[in-house]
């Protein structure tokens, strides 16, 4: 078996179907000279199927800072692989960090791609998909919780967020105050047997997971905000008064045309009414 090059390899696990595991991830995890995990008992069971044995070294949030200058020097003549208990490192944990200081370094960086629950769980729940927002989890405390998602209410795009089953209903009340009652989709157990991606409104979905919370890893997809109500004839009027005061009527008509979406030369009529 050849020796990988040195470096760090960014390796992408499976989310629950072993069988989620590409032949490319299997290679670099048998022929790496180390591997950097979460939980070595997780990646230990996952090299058991490959049919491999490794040496470990924890790399999680506790201890990446102590650990990561050590990762960095043995990069100089050893393949490091990163991996995460399931999915795609990096994605919601401090893997960032490594490949920064890697590349920084000098070293080579390559990433071997596979599974990730937030894109499988956009893929399921039947939600517009051209732009999409990853949020990681949410804070648990209210007062942060609706900061945060205060933040992300105007964002016209779909939300992706994780999230456990006993903060569920509570997190999802939270969403449904924050961003008004959306369509969004519950996500569960992705690839593995119990597979489940509930769908509804916000509210209907608070209500069903406060009387039963659920198990499992979730992941929370939010449809993003409606399009905004057309402008109203006073809107239109209002915004026409305010033109006019610095504009002649055909460029106030197309500015209103253009901030309002409404037709413009029924709005220069208007102006010329209003001019009158």
């Amino acid at each position: 078996m050849l020796p990988l090059e040195p470096g760090l390899y960014i390796v992408a696990t499976p989310i629950g179907n072993l069988g989620d595991l590409s032949p490319r991830a299997a290679d670099i995890l048998s022929r790496a000279d180390v591997i950097a995990v979460e939980d070595s008992r997780v990646t230990a069971g996952l090299l058991r199927h490959v049919g491999t044995k490794r040496p470990m070294l924890p790399y999680h949030d506790h201890n990446a800072e102590g650990v990561r200058p050590g990762l960095i020097a043995r990069m100089a003549g050893e393949a490091v692989a990163l991996v995460s208990d399931a999915g795609t490192p990096l994605i919601s944990d401090p893997g960032y960090k490594l490949v920064r200081d890697a590349r920084a370094a000098g070293h080579l960086v390559v990433t071997i791609p596979g599974p990730c629950a937030a894109v499988a769980a956009l893929t399921l729940a039947g939600l517009p998909t051209d732009r999409f927002l990853f949020l990681g989890f949410l804070p648990p405390k209210d007062k942060a919780r609706a900061e945060a998602i205060a933040d992300v209410a105007t964002v016209r795009a779909t939300l992706i967020l994780y999230e456990s089953g006993p903060r569920l209903a509570a997190c999802l009340a939270a969403l449904a105050d924050g961003l008004g009652d959306r369509e969004a989709a519950v996500t569960r157990e992705i690839t593995k047997r119990f597979e489940e991606a509930v769908t509804g409104t916000l509210s209907y979905l608070a209500v069903r997971y406060a009387e039963a919370p659920p198990r499992g890893e979730i992941v929370v997809v939010v449809a993003p905000p409606g399009d905004p109500a057309p402008a109203s004839e006073a809107d239109a009027d209002a915004a026409l008064a305010d033109a006019l005061t610095r504009l002649p009527a055909g460029r106030a008509a197309s500015e209103v045309a253009k901030a309002l979406g409404l037709d413009r030369r029924t709005l220069y009529a208007r102006a010329l009414e209003m001019k009158r």
